[in-house]
């Protein structure tokens, strides 16, 4: 995962400044130090990384942290925003038009960096979020294929996206023309075109994208640019930025293993923020990039508040509610245990989750793949039982433990272990209905 390596780096610096009974002029500046060496090991740029660190130290010594009750908590604090800043602060989200007439995003950038999935990604993002009507302009006439993938894409999502094509040999300026006229006509809240990519930026290209520009009346052009590329990616940005007009960008490839060094030195350079990243190949794995939300995750204090979002949207509100109050009332069972399960599965791997939980400790991947594997162990276990057994687990003795056991591809002490873990879940619910100030804290009295 990109920022992995640096958000570790970071966290043990944090740690370490925190722990500081008193902070000096000296220990400061070993801890910016170790700052600025983490940085550009993340291939920050190396005149951002500082700038970066003179205004960190300037602002703390201008506010006299030295002196301060717990100075490590306000130089945290301070690298925290610097580094909210350096990533584009504010709302980078993109405004829709409120005429009635299609917001139009034109989709750039070189082949490669993921820029057709991405915008059948952004199409079923406005789709979930927003809840807009989505018709996709296939404007890539030169590779094989394309028109079909961006087709491909527009059907893997739910509700289905059309795209409208051309395959007659038309010039990208007008089919852009036609696709409009088609999303006016036929009231498509927001067109997304598709333009075509080259292995390189070529005077052709440049042209091609002027022209749609001055044909379509374009609200958005968002460049798309891979993270695994590097510094390379601000210089992607530099150079179509200089030649046409771009109003944000689209990060690819941060779930990679990229150093994250371009996210961090990218707006800082071209003057661009980033808009939305390509955090997975699912079409559901684009999101909103939040400034101030990734250098939480940097400097590992977590994302609570995506956490909470990513709940929202995925989880079956009524079903969690439901269990909820059966564990409330002591009505908990292994039918409830699997819901939860299933609950947990809808939000992706473990190891997402636990990114953005602040202060859990950090797993090796090693681990992470171990707790998933006995999570999914558990739900084929519960699944291998009758009805009964999960509304009764006491009944469960040897010969249906081998039955279980047998049906489920585990063994006789897995089944054994997973009812006591349930049974030691079941006395911790207990032991909260019964604690009248836990039980206030849900509402119950």
């Amino acid at each position: 995962m990109a920022f992995e390596a640096l958000g570790d780096r970071l966290s043990g610096i944090i740690k370490k400044i925190r722990g500081q009974a008193t902070l000096t002029e000296k220990n400061m500046d070993d801890m910016l130090q170790e700052v600025r060496r983490a940085l550009l090991e993340a291939d920050v740029n190396y005149s951002v990384v500082s700038g970066f660190i003179s205004e960190v130290k300037e602002e703390a010594i201008g506010q006299k942290v030295l002196n301060k009750v717990s100075p490590g908590d306000m130089v945290v604090k301070i690298v925290h925003d610097k580094m909210e800043t350096l990533l584009g602060a504010g709302d980078n989200d993109i405004c829709f038009r409120l005429d009635g007439k299609p917001t139009v995003i034109m989709m750039v950038g070189l082949q490669g960096t993921g820029k057709t999935t991405s915008a059948a990604k952004l199409g079923n993002l406005f789709e979930r979020k927003n809840h807009k009507r989505i018709l996709l302009g296939a404007l890539d006439i030169y590779r094989p294929a394309a028109i079909d993938q961006l087709i491909n894409l527009g059907l893997k999502c739910d509700p289905a996206i059309d795209t409208y094509f051309d395959r007659s040999g038309t010039l990208p300026p007008q089919i852009a023309k036609a696709a409009y006229e088609k999303a006016v006509k036929e009231k498509y809240d927001i067109l997304i075109l598709d333009t075509a990519g080259r292995l390189e930026i070529d005077e052709k290209l440049m042209q091609e994208l002027k022209d749609i520009q001055s044909t379509v009346h374009v609200d958005e052009t968002l460049l798309t640019v891979d993270a695994m590329v590097g510094q390379n990616a601000t210089n992607v940005a530099l150079t179509f930025s200089q030649t046409i007009k771009i109003t944000g960008l689209i990060m690819t490839k941060l779930d990679g293993d990229s150093r994250g060094g371009a996210a961090l030195s990218i707006k800082k350079m071209t003057g661009l923020p980033i808009k939305y990243a390509g955090v997975g190949e699912k079409m559901e794995d684009l999101e909103n990039f939040h400034p101030d939300r990734m250098a939480s995750r940097i400097l590992g204090m977590g994302d609570i508040v995506s956490l909470v979002e990513e709940v929202q949207a995925k989880l079956d509100e009524k079903q969690a509610e439901k269990t909820s109050r059966r564990m409330m009332n002591g009505q908990f069972d292994l039918t409830d245990m699997l819901s939860i399960m299933k609950q947990m599965n809808k939000l992706g791997p473990l190891g997402k989750i636990m990114r953005m939980l602040p202060g859990v400790p950090k797993l090796s991947e090693e681990q992470m793949e171990q707790a998933q594997a006995l999570l999914k162990k558990t739900e084929v276990i519960i699944n291998s039982m009758t009805r009964e057994e999960r509304r009764s687990p006491n009944i469960i003795k040897s010969s249906r433990k081998l039955r279980i056991a047998h049906g489920s591809g585990s063994t006789p002490s897995e089944v054994t272990k997973l009812i006591e873990s349930f049974e030691n879940m079941k006395k911790q619910m207990t032991m909260m209905k019964n604690n009248p100030m836990l039980m206030s804290r849900f509402g119950r009295k």
